[in-house]
């Protein structure tokens, strides 16, 4: 057994050597170097943990659930165990440089989850098939579901661990949650995972904090602000390598710069393999250098993100009319002396969504001591949580605080 220092649960415990195996190969060691809020630390300086502190955190609470389960009668094989674990281990796998923020700029039309699919598919073929079971558990293709949604639903692991591990590296309370309690009120009933009627109070708490992470931390505006910066320095930079332009990048950046990738593209294991070597410093190491690239739009998306110079963005309920983007796009284009296109990569308008519980995907559901069922939303005398259940939207426009303020 492997013992690791957590800052969020101590001492954790690698369960085996199958599982410390995939822990040491060079794909899982890369999300060491892929931050798990993406720029987040550009407004919470201390979010700079990373996919792979996240990923080791939800194993272990993954061994714990399975745990409790045990402890309650339920049967869970030491091989429906690790397979469980490794479904949750492997679940970030397939994430790009600075996680979400850019899940859909070096790529189309694929999203991480997907990619962890096939990067699983490729290590089962390195380890000569010893992860089925997990690879199953993780595309919910195994008969006892309750183990798939432990991996992913309204109350898995996963949730459980980046709510508190992003609330401790951030220093925001609010999204500190009674995760052991959770864990330890979890129960299956017709393999469907559900949790005891006393734990109501926290599973509030644990909906309540979700939806306020989301506003203050992973859609907090400037956060939101200085990633569509990235994200249109690299559609910029991709505008460019398309058509020739020479370009500094890595070679594998350079890559996914120069040529469209989507879903099918992926079925070229050289394709996979390149971007397996992408983290947040191929990435941060280009913009660094485009802050001098002769091209005058490039240059000044780099070099504003890069000296921290964000966005001003402001937020309303209703889309943003287009008299107001026209003129801020004009204004771009006299200062930088660039087609009024062109300055559509300065001036940015679209919508944030926050959905803290979708009861339509999956519910969470109280077990009362008569063996009823009721979801969250309809048992808590708590008004806010059926509110929860419903998303919230709004409009956003961002633009450079050099034009107009």
């Amino acid at each position: 057994m492997k013992i690791l220092n957590d800052p969020i649960y101590g001492f954790i415990t690698v369960p085996n050597a199958q599982v410390l195996a995939l822990i040491d190969h060079s794909w899982f060691q890369r999300l060491r170097y892929i931050k798990q809020l993406g720029l987040g630390h550009l407004v919470y300086p201390g979010a700079l943990h990373t996919r792979f502190h996240h990923a080791l955190g939800a194993m272990h609470l993954m061994g714990e659930a399975i745990a409790t389960l045990r402890g309650k009668g339920h049967p869970i094989t030491d091989e429906e165990a690790q397979g469980a674990a490794i479904a949750v281990l492997l679940h970030d796998i397939g994430h790009g440089p600075f996680s979400h923020a850019l899940e859909h700029s070096l790529v189309e039309g694929i999203s991480h989850e997907a990619v962890s699919a096939l990067v699983m598919d490729a290590l089962n073929t390195e380890f000569n098939g010893a992860l089925d079971l997990g690879i199953r558990i993780f595309r919910d293709q195994y008969p006892k579901r309750f183990l798939h949604q432990l991996v992913s639903g309204q109350l898995d692991v996963d949730r459980i661990d980046y709510l508190n591990r992003d609330s401790f590296y951030t220093g925001v309370s609010e999204g500190v949650i009674g995760g052991e309690r959770i864990i330890k009120m979890l129960q299956v009933v017709d393999d469907k995972l559900v949790v005891e009627e006393k734990a109501i109070y926290s599973i509030e708490k644990f909906l309540v904090a979700r939806r306020l992470m989301y506003w203050q931390v992973y859609l907090h505006k400037t956060v939101v602000a200085c990633e569509m910066m990235l994200v249109e320095a690299l559609h910029r930079a991709k505008h460019l390598a398309m058509r020739g332009t020479a370009l500094f990048a890595s070679p594998a950046l350079l890559r996914f710069l120069s040529t469209d990738h989507d879903q099918d593209a992926f079925r070229d294991r050289s394709v996979l393999a390149d971007f397996l070597k992408l983290d947040d410093h191929d990435v941060m190491g280009a913009v660094k250098v485009w802050c001098d690239h002769p091209d005058k739009v490039l240059a000044r998306l780099a070099t504003d993100l890069v000296a921290r110079h964000n966005l001003h963005i402001r937020l309303q309920d209703e889309p943003w009319g287009g008299d107001r983007i026209a003129e801020l796009k004009r204004r771009v284009a006299t200062h930088l002396g660039i087609d009024i296109v062109d300055a559509d990569r300065f001036v940015l308008t679209g919508s944030i969504v926050n959905n803290a519980y979708d009861p339509a995907k999956d519910r969470i559901e109280l077990l009362y001591k008569d063996g009823t069922l009721r979801d969250i939303a309809e048992a808590s005398d708590n008004l806010g949580i059926a509110a929860l259940s419903k998303p919230v939207e709004k409009w956003y426009l961002a633009w450079p605080r050099w034009v107009w303020e």
